[in-house]
């Protein structure tokens, strides 16, 4: 079980508490999932001179508004005065960056690096910090993913973390190609700038 004794730097919330809360906004999966991105960002910190407890803390809580009712964000987006045009918009990119509110509101974390390295992983950003990028590549290669390619994903990442983000963008959007779905802008925008790193 991912213990975060630290939290108090960065939350009123007791350990026992932030990981209740957490437990209780969704299933078992995510759940998992979660205690997943928290191990590998705490690896990936390791591997890249970051404090490992706050990438741990950043990873275990970036899918904290994952399963949040549709309608609830809608509103959220309307009473917070975020982006109108995240209306257009589903849960795959709201829980990222309309996800931060529910993390302030409920967990009571307001550390800016950790918000917007939550904020951030659904859509990746042109500039991204080293929390960013642990965040967003941990989300994509955490023990549990098994997707064909997860493999050399890891091996990449583990060696050098701007190329981890570099091939994710590459292998989300062939995905979402292939799909024919609708992308982010700013997820192009990210592609343009780290596949040429």
């Amino acid at each position: 079980m991912t213990d975060f004794s630290l939290s108090k730097t960065y939350s009123p919330l007791s350990s026992a508490e932030l990981i209740a809360k957490e437990k209780s906004m969704m299933d078992a999966a995510r759940f998992e999932h979660c205690i997943g991105v928290s191990q590998t960002a705490r690896k990936l910190a390791q591997l890249n001179g970051y404090d490992e407890d706050k990438a741990a803390l950043a990873g275990f809580i970036h899918d904290y508004a994952k399963q949040v009712d549709n309608s609830e964000f809608e509103a959220v987006i309307k009473s917070e005065n975020f982006d109108p045009d995240l209306l257009n918009w589903n849960r795959a990119i709201w829980h990222g960056i309309v996800g931060v509110y529910f993390i302030e509101r409920d967990l009571k974390i307001t550390d800016p690096e950790i918000l917007q390295a939550i904020r951030r992983h659904t859509t990746a950003d042109t500039e991204m910090t080293t929390l960013d990028k642990i965040v967003f590549v941990a989300d994509f290669i955490e023990p549990g993913r098994s997707f064909p390619g997860v493999e050399e994903a890891r091996k990449v990442s583990f060696a050098n973390l701007d190329q981890g983000v570099a091939y994710e963008l590459s292998h989300t959007l062939e995905f979402l190609i292939a799909k024919r779905a609708r992308i982010y802008p700013k997820t192009i925008a990210a592609y343009n700038v780290w596949a040429a790193e």
